[in-house]
């Protein structure tokens, strides 16, 4: 079996940042440009807790799909079962550095909440109780400030 293009990347020296995953073309022409939100340094860094990596799905998908331009091409947030960072798969051609706004964006709105997590209850959430808002805003934070705010090569590039 084919190893898939996701685990050719190397993890030893790939660094937190905002990578193209891959860009497929779905069968009626249209593109979809998977990114990788890599808020942990793979096998070097604790990966997010799960908590804290579930609010932030909830708050960033909430976000992001009610944001006035990108919300009609949001088509998926969610976490990597490493738990370093998620997925955003948005309806487009894109780059890194085309999307790092809406990334900056995102993560000062979840760095900044304050109030109920939106999904957060036993009839919208299958784990509704499994939140960390406090650890969200922080991990946001350490995101926004250590990479987002400067960005490298290193932080948009998969390593060669």
């Amino acid at each position: 079996m084919e190893k898939i293009a996701s685990f050719t990347v190397n993890h030893l020296t790939l660094k937190r940042g905002i990578f193209v995953s891959r860009r497929d073309t779905t069968p009626s022409g249209d593109v979809i440009t998977t990114f990788d939100i890599r808020m942990s340094e793979p096998n070097r860094q604790a990966p997010l807790d799960g908590a804290t990596l579930h609010t932030i799905e909830h708050l960033a998908a909430t976000y992001l799909r009610n944001h006035p331009e990108w919300a009609s091409r949001i088509v998926y947030w969610g976490p990597m079962g490493c738990r370093t960072g998620n997925y955003l798969l948005v309806s487009g051609d894109y780059s890194s550095s085309d999307i790092l706004p809406l990334i900056v964006e995102t993560m000062q709105f979840i760095a900044d909440y304050a109030g109920d997590i939106p999904g957060a209850s036993p009839r919208d959430c299958g784990n509704y109780s499994y939140m960390n808002l406090d650890n969200a805003r922080l991990e946001a934070r350490r995101y926004l400030d250590e990479v987002l705010k400067n960005p490298t090569e290193q932080n948009l590039n998969y390593p060669q």
